[in-house]
């Protein structure tokens, strides 16, 4: 249930969202009225027994009047959609961080990773001025992640990834919720999304119970699945070097070419798809055998790989 601080504007994407909304209410709202008072005008100035002169208009004045609403109408709703999508198709474009939640939808739950390994239930801590990504992704139906104080909605869906992105301004603890029906508790599945100053986030995260970053994880995880026996560089299978390839464009077999996201690698590990032109299809699928945090940690180690090799250039 959206309470009386999902209100307030937790963030500048807020803001604007409220300014669009209003924008668009008022001019509705003048639209109406003004098609609302012409009828009531028409209707009582030409009203039956009235003295209106009823003589017909010259065909000029139809013609010019036709071409002048119409022209009127159409500029300004041409105005208004480039407003809107200029702002909205803006709003997409991802920073560029590594500043990443991961958050998993489960009947009837929210599951979070922060990027410390913390890991929390219906409730997501972010620190305040900061660009936060979360990667997200469902553990068996559609979802959706609503966070009304930031005026953000996107839908999780099982098999894949999709993003948010937001830059919260405003400390406190605010609402999250599924608004897609996903299941007889769906009105459940609420939580609570908590902003602290980056001081205070610092000191929530040093509190939480011990354990190693999600990449750290995947590294062991790596080594564990016998990844490393192909993937590492003395190895003497010939399999592709993971250094640098988070981010980069793969050639694939038959001249196509595959940016290597979250998606990709994913794909890579659950059904061995995508091959890179030069190799055998001899990769396994782990399609059964890993789950869904053990993909994210896996990816998040293969991350780590490009990270560091961007930092060490």
């Amino acid at each position: 249930m959206i309470g009386f601080s999902d209100i307030a504007q937790a963030s500048q994407y807020a803001t604007s969202v409220d300014i669009k909304f209003i924008v668009l209410t008022v001019l509705s709202g003048l639209v109406a009225l003004l098609v609302f008072g012409l009828v009531i005008f028409f209707a009582m100035r030409y009203r039956r027994g009235s003295l209106a002169s009823r003589a017909p208009l010259p065909n000029w004045m139809h013609r010019d009047l036709e071409i002048g609403w119409t022209a009127a109408t159409a500029f300004t709703f041409l105005f208004i959609f480039w407003w809107m999508a200029t702002a909205e198709l803006g709003a997409l474009t991802q920073p560029n961080t590594n500043f990443e939640i991961h958050v998993e939808a489960k009947q009837w739950m929210w599951k979070a990773e922060q990027p410390n390994g913390a890991r929390e239930i219906n409730e997501i801590h972010a620190p305040s001025h900061t660009d936060v990504r979360l990667v997200m992704t469902s553990h068996d139906v559609i979802h959706s992640l609503f966070l009304p104080a930031l005026r953000l909605k996107q839908d999780v869906l099982p098999g894949r990834y999709t993003y948010l992105w937001f830059n919260a301004d405003r400390d406190g603890t605010y609402s999250l919720m599924c608004t897609q029906f996903c299941g007889t508790d769906h009105a459940r599945m609420i939580g609570k999304f908590i902003v602290l100053s980056p001081g205070e986030y610092a000191r929530w995260s040093a509190a939480q119970p011990e354990a190693d970053d999600i990449a750290r994880q995947g590294a062991a995880l790596f080594v564990s699945l016998g990844c490393a026996g192909c993937h590492a560089s003395a190895s003497r299978v010939h399999a592709p070097d993971l250094h640098g390839l988070y981010g980069s464009k793969v050639p694939l077999e038959g001249g196509d070419f595959a940016t290597a996201d979250e998606a990709y690698i994913r794909d890579c590990i659950l059904l061995n798809k995508h091959i890179p032109a030069g190799y055998p299809a001899i990769m396994p699928r782990f399609k059964g055998t890993v789950t869904e945090a053990q993909i994210t940690r896996l990816i998040a180690y293969i991350k780590s790989l490009s990270t560091a090799l961007q930092g060490a250039s």
